[in-house]
């Protein structure tokens, strides 16, 4: 791969050690059996993952101390990432930097103004009748899917909020791709792990 820098964030180097001292820390946790060898395809894949993942912490500890943000009002991580599916919804490395408070306070103000019309809700409703509708008491305590959706009324709330939930991250992801975008260059070898352009990319259709 290629010597320093392996990327810069708003002209500001990110050294080849910066990423050999993060992967040794993982290859000395206790993930370490479950990543792919060094020298790998897999592993030059994982490298680049860390540089994005350096990178994106970098370009938001910048962004935060610009805006004067601090973790002091930040919302906690199970607020803004409460499943699995929220995860994989925002992707893996914005999921990882939003383990960092200071993250999570400029996602709080980059979506601050998302909002959720009446008009949203009702169609949505109207496409999941029964998302959001109490399983059935059966006997012994034992719990059925409904067979009916409940009035919208009654489940507003929970579908705004669900909703509301999926547009910041959707906003939050489309922000911070763009301020990337915007700010960091990648040296050859330290592409994104998705570039079709780089040899390890394997994603084919």
């Amino acid at each position: 791969m290629s010597a320093d820098p392996v990327a810069t964030v708003t002209g500001v180097p990110v050294h080849v050690g910066d990423v050999d001292a993060r992967e040794a820390g993982l290859r000395n946790s206790p993930r370490a059996a479950a990543l792919p060898p060094s020298g790998t395809s897999e592993g030059r894949q994982l490298r680049r993952w860390l540089t994005q993942l350096i990178v994106t912490e970098r370009l938001i500890a910048a962004e935060a101390a610009a805006r004067g943000l601090t973790a002091a009002a930040a919302p906690t991580e199970a607020e803004l990432l409460p499943d699995v599916a929220a995860r994989l919804e925002i992707g893996s490395v914005a999921a990882a930097v939003l383990a960092d408070s200071r993250a999570r306070a400029l996602f709080a103000d980059v979506t601050a103004e998302v909002v959720i019309t009446d008009d949203e809700v009702a169609d949505y409703h109207a496409r999941n009748p029964l998302r959001f509708a109490p399983p059935r008491p059966e006997v012994h305590g034992w719990r059925a899917p409904a067979v009916a959706g409940p009035p919208l009324e009654q489940v507003r709330p929970a579908i705004a909020g669900h909703l509301l939930a999926a547009a910041r991250r959707r906003a939050f992801r489309i922000w911070l791709d763009a301020r990337r975008a915007e700010a960091v260059r990648l040296a050859p070898g330290y592409e994104h792990p998705g570039d079709p352009r780089q040899p390890d990319n394997t994603h084919r259709h």
